[in-house]
């Protein structure tokens, strides 16, 4: 019989874990992205839950307040990679289905490239894989979109702003397609739970990414998901990302879209990851 699990450990780090389902199900491991916390994920995680799935949603480093270690270079990839791997190993019930949404697809690709004997299977929604993102720079609109990422390195000045004039915030986190509700829990769990230093921290720390994070193949089976709303990530990232698979591989594109897809098309993406796992024989 599985253990259900509230929190994971690593290095000295405790991890928040949200962990529902049929608990001898399928697992499916869900990383959230930036701004948020697993709780972005719940109107996903319940659907999956309904279809017989077990879900486990961790509160990744920077975002649980037992896991914001100081400076940058913490939140390498290979640091959030690490996590995720830790996790897996207290499920104790690997290979997983992995999701990951923004961020947090970012820290899935990076996992399916250097450790795919923990993935069973990849769906990763809004970001493309790393190295199709650094060609879509060149080759598209994606460095003006990007633009945030460059203001984020400054330390401290960002958190300062955000935290000072919380109408900015709001108001740019409302012209990407975010909902109200969703903002008020941003300034919730970020802004007012100490989270957003060890969140912007993420980006603070990419360009410390080791090559074979960036631009290794994967070879599992993957569904990439982009919406056509998303105004942080371009067309021809998720375009680019099929010469990054080596296995089977899915495009779908949801129109008119946001780029917050969990919350927002909870049911499609329910419905995109379940036709992803049932692709694979069961264990």
């Amino acid at each position: 019989m599985s253990t259900r699990l509230t929190s994971f450990t690593r290095g000295g780090l405790e991890f928040d874990v949200v962990d529902s389902g049929p608990i001898d199900g399928p697992v499916i491991v869900a990383l959230h992205g930036f701004p948020q916390t697993a709780t972005s994920l719940t109107a996903l995680t319940a659907l999956l839950n309904a279809r017989g799935y077990r879900t486990v949603a961790p509160d990744q480093r920077g975002y649980s307040p037992g896991a914001r270690p100081r400076g940058r270079r913490a939140y390498r990839v290979s640091e959030l990679v690490g996590d995720v791997v830790a996790l897996v190993d207290a499920i104790g019930r690997g290979p997983v289905h992995l999701v990951g949404h923004d961020w947090g697809a970012m820290v899935a690709w990076s996992m399916a490239s250097t450790r795919p004997e923990l993935v069973r299977t990849l769906v990763t929604v809004s970001v493309p894989h790393p190295g199709a993102y650094l060609r879509s720079l060149f080759t598209s609109n994606q460095l003006v979109l990007s633009y945030y990422m460059a203001l984020f390195q400054i330390p401290m000045v960002p958190e300062r702003v955000l935290r000072t004039r919380p109408a900015l915030l709001d108001g740019l986190l409302a012209k990407s397609g975010m909902t109200q509700d969703a903002i008020a829990r941003v300034h919730s769990e970020i802004v007012d739970g100490g989270a957003l230093t060890g969140a912007m921290n993420w980006y603070r720390a990419v360009l410390s990414v080791a090559p074979g994070m960036v631009s290794g193949p994967v070879d599992v089976p993957v569904t990439h998901v982009w919406s056509t709303g998303d105004t942080a990530l371009s067309r021809r990232g998720a375009e680019l990302t099929e010469r990054h698979v080596v296995g089977d591989y899915r495009l779908a594109v949801i129109d008119g879209a946001s780029h917050w897809l969990p919350e927002e098309r909870p049911a499609e993406l329910a419905e995109l990851i379940s036709d992803r796992v049932e692709s694979v024989p069961s264990r």
